[in-house]
Formats: structure tokens, C-alpha cells, sequence
């Protein structure tokens, strides 16, 4: 695999959509089968990330969001997370990606942003999910689905401590711009990321079109970091007919169009995030394959 750095402000590339949603559609409970379907059914897994390599996806994210000690403690895997890690990687890896991902979650652990053990307690579970990677092919890690800036700098702070990798960073954002914590505003989190290691700058969000774009060029006028946007689907449901802004995403046709103002805004990266399926990422790299970054203030 090429270095994905290499790539960075160059080419338009799309990440998978995620595998959760696929395997729930086979009848795995993605709330606790996920890190078991790595070892025990890892045909599911990677058949499930063949279809975004079908539909022309550049890079895959390895099925490992779950890998933090905190929550592989719940599945009674806590000791167990390089093997977790290994499996999820060597399933995609066996589709030669152009690059592949390995995705971390937040750790889910109470936070004291006063309490200094309590901070050090969080950075070490990231550090832990750097360590069970450490070894692995893979291009970057990607933490993806925080809310709140504190555990995103933990978060950053732990990796930071073991890793060099590229570091992907996505936070949950609202259409009000405030983070899923609904306390602290968007820009907060981009300056840590800016500040603390991030290779990327990213959102995930299921707001309307017009608020995801006001977010990916508040995210491009950032620092210098690329911008990774991600649409999450609320429900798949085509027969909606127009976009809502409780469902802004119902259809794949839709992210076409995304796709392509998502890329006059800014960003880089493109993913179809929540109930997505493979069809999602496809309409996205319809939208960009083949197109060169638009830097903030140029022409698309």
C-alpha cells in the first residue's frame, strides 16, 4: 500500500461505509457481536467490505472500532485485543485496498476533564488500542465517533504516545454546530485536533446538506489538515422520496450531489456513515474518482 500521506491535498478518495450496518443485515447484533464476527465469521467481515471495493472505494476501515480495552472488557476479550485487531486487518487486507484504516471508537469510560487519573486513565485506553495495532500494515488510524473535545484530546494524546501513524479524527457533529454533547461547539474540537496530532480533520454528521458543507469549510479554514466529511444515514429508505431533515440521506442518488459540493467545500475524504450500505460509498466516488482536492478559496 502507498503511503496515504503521499496523497494528502491531492486526490479525492472515499473510505468504506461502515461494516456494522452490513453484518446487522446478516443477523449479527452489531451492539455485541462485532468484535467476535473478526474471528469467528471473518468471510462476513471481509465479504462485507468486498462490496465497498466493488463499489470503488480507496480506502477500507477495518472492522476494530470497538478495540479499546474498556470495551473489549464487555465482551469478555479484554486480553485479546492484538488477536481482535490482527483478524479485523488480515479481512481486509486480503481485499488489497489502496489504503486501509484501522478505526478506534470512543473508549466509553467515565471522563473528569479536573481529575488527572481520570485523563490518564482515558489516554491509556487509547494508547492500548495504538499498541494491539502496532505491527499491522495498515495507513492510519482512525478515531471516529466522539463528542466531546476532552476524550478526542485523550484520545490523540494516547495514540500520539506510541504511534507516528496518520492519525484520522472525526467528531459528531449537530446541525446547530454544537458536538453530540451537545455542549461544546465544533471548532473546539477542530483545534484539537489541529493541536494535538491529527493527521485529518473530520465530522461525522446526519444534518442537512447545507449545514454539512458550512461544516467542511469550517474544517479546510483550519490549520492545513486535510478534511475527511462524513454523511451518516439515519434510514435507508428510498421510497421517502425527498430529503428531510430528519433523513437527509435516504437514497444513494442523493450523496451524488453531495458528494460533488462536499469537495467545492473543502473536503478531501468522503464516507457514508450510520445505516449506509455499499451503494452509499459508491454514489460518493462517483461524485470524486478521479478529481483533485478544490483548496479552500479556489475554484471547484
Amino acid at each position: 500500500m502507498p503511503d496515504i500521506s503521499l496523497r494528502f491535498h491531492r486526490d479525492m478518495l472515499v473510505l468504506s461505509a461502515p461494516v456494522a450496518a452490513a453484518l446487522a443485515r446478516q443477523g449479527f447484533d452489531a451492539s455485541l457481536d462485532l468484535e467476535y464476527a473478526n474471528m469467528v465469521e471473518p468471510e462476513a467481515v471481509r465479504d462485507a467490505l468486498r462490496l465497498n471495493q466493488i463499489a470503488g472505494v480507496q480506502c477500507l476501515v477495518a472492522n476494530t472500532a470497538g478495540i479499546t480495552p474498556a470495551r473489549l472488557a464487555h465482551r469478555g476479550l479484554e486480553e485479546r485485543a492484538p488477536e481482535v485487531a490482527g483478524a479485523a486487518l488480515e479481512a481486509a487486507r486480503q481485499l488489497a485496498p489502496q489504503h486501509l484504516l484501522a478505526e478506534v471508537g470512543p473508549c466509553g469510560l467515565p471522563l473528569d476533564p479536573s481529575s488527572k487519573s481520570s485523563l490518564n486513565e482515558n489516554r491509556d485506553q487509547y494508547a492500548r488500542a495504538a499498541r494491539a495495532c502496532a505491527g499491522q500494515e495498515l495507513d492510519a488510524l482512525f478515531l471516529n465517533g466522539f463528542a466531546n473535545p476532552t476524550d478526542l484530546k485523550c484520545a490523540l494524546m494516547g495514540v500520539r504516545q506510541v504511534s507516528d501513524v496518520a492519525v484520522f479524527a472525526s467528531v459528531d457533529v449537530r446541525a446547530d454546530g454544537l458536538l453530540a454533547d451537545g455542549r461544546n461547539p465544533f471548532d473546539e474540537a477542530l483545534g484539537v485536533m489541529a493541536d494535538f496530532g491529527a493527521s485529518v480533520a473530520g465530522f461525522a454528521t446526519r444534518a442537512p446538506l447545507e449545514r454539512a458543507e458550512a461544516f467542511a469549510r469550517m474544517a479546510a479554514g483550519v490549520g492545513l489538515l486535510p478534511v475527511l466529511a462524513q454523511l451518516t444515514v439515519t434510514e435507508h429508505a428510498p421510497r421517502q422520496g425527498a430529503a428531510t431533515p430528519e433523513n437527509p440521506y435516504y437514497c444513494p442518488d442523493v450523496l451524488v450531489d453531495a458528494g460533488v459540493r462536499l469537495r467545492a467545500a473543502g473536503a478531501q475524504f468522503l464516507r457514508a456513515a450510520g445505516k449506509a450500505t455499499p451503494a452509499y460509498a459508491g454514489a460518493l466516488v462517483a461524485a470524486s474518482a478521479g478529481l483533485d482536492v478544490v483548496r479552500p478559496g479556489a475554484g471547484a
